[in-house]
């Protein structure tokens, strides 16, 4: 008896796909050929899943899998849908508790109300992707989409209108990912995709524009507003290096001055510096006890940092009552 040729598709990991070959070298799931827009496939593909077949690229674009449940339940492992296409499927209200999706386009897919916890979606395609309602929580997309791998290599490339075009689609998508984490009221998720957002935004103006260099500062200094920690760091980094400055401008004390000496032995140095961060700390904060006043030079770096440390710490209240009062 002749055995009947199997699909050829076979996974990066070499598993082989055991259904039948329809006479285009791959079975019915695995054929991208084969025009499945519309087709009711939601009980036929929970069947499949069931008895074990391949769900590793199922190629599944504008399939109608309205209700979809692929939920593994009594397993820590959900179903591996991982290299799948399912762009423009309807995939409202599917439920894919923990299902991997790693590197599936679902690209203009519709998954409003769709049961998304725990799912892997490193390196998968969400650009249009329709989140309304859907459940985000605890879903993993990795530290970098799909769109911003290839951006980052087409401009290491020299390809920089890829890039721009790249670098717009990723901003897109982290904006509808957040517009999802805000609706569902996960406002910490939200403010990570706020933070990406923003940054997507930052890489579309050419590297040294003064649009560029303005996103890095304030992306440095407060994160775009999501990063209260941030504003920490800076406000540490300018006490530590005015202090520095006021230790080999000098500062007055008392009629004596006080600055780095190499006639002065390592004890009366290491004084002299923290005399320094203490009058450093004190301007930060606009304290100004007048106990210890700057010369000379060390004036324009008083009057600077007490200039930036009223806005900082400002700045700090700003962002740290709206991620608290979120």
């Amino acid at each position: 008896m002749i055995e009947k040729p199997k699909c050829k598709y076979c996974t990066p990991d070499n598993e082989q796909c055991q259904e039948l070959d329809m006479g285009t070298g791959f079975c019915f799931w695995h054929d991208e050929k084969f025009d499945k827009s519309g087709l009711e496939l939601k009980d036929k593909l929970e069947r499949y899943a069931k008895n074990g077949g391949l769900l590793q690229g199922l190629k599944l674009k504008r399939a109608n899998l309205a209700g979809l449940n692929l939920v593994r339940r009594g397993s820590k492992e959900g179903y591996d849908l991982s290299y799948c296409d399912f762009y423009r499927a309807n995939l409202s209200g599917a439920h894919l508790f923990n299902t991997k999706m790693i590197g599936t386009s679902l690209m203009k897919a519709d998954l409003r109300d769709a049961n998304l916890h725990c799912c892997k979606l490193q390196h998968a395609n969400l650009l249009g992707i329709k989140l309304f309602g859907a459940r985000i929580d605890n879903m993993h997309i990795g530290s970098h989409l799909q769109q911003e791998i290839a951006a980052k290599e087409a401009h290491h490339q020299g390809h920089h209108h890829e890039a721009l075009d790249l670098y717009e689609q990723s901003e897109e998508i982290y904006r509808d990912l957040r517009k999802a984490a805000e609706h569902q009221g996960l406002f910490e998720l939200a403010g990570n995709f706020t933070h990406k957002e923003m940054t997507m935004r930052r890489y579309q103006n050419p590297r040294g524009s003064k649009r560029r260099v303005i996103s890095k500062f304030i992306d440095l200094l407060c994160g775009y507003g999501e990063k209260p920690t941030n504003v920490i760091f800076f406000s540490l980094s300018l006490i530590f290096i005015a202090a520095i400055a006021y230790y080999f401008l000098g500062v007055n004390f008392q009629d004596q001055v006080i600055h780095f000496s190499i006639d002065q032995n390592i004890e009366q140095n290491v004084f002299a510096f923290l005399n320094c961060l203490y009058f450093s700390v004190v301007t930060f904060t606009t304290l100004g006890y007048g106990d210890i006043t700057p010369l000379g030079f060390s004036r324009l770096i008083a009057a600077i940092e007490a200039f930036c440390g009223s806005f900082t710490l400002a700045l700090f209240v700003v962002v740290f009552v709206k991620k608290m009062t979120r």
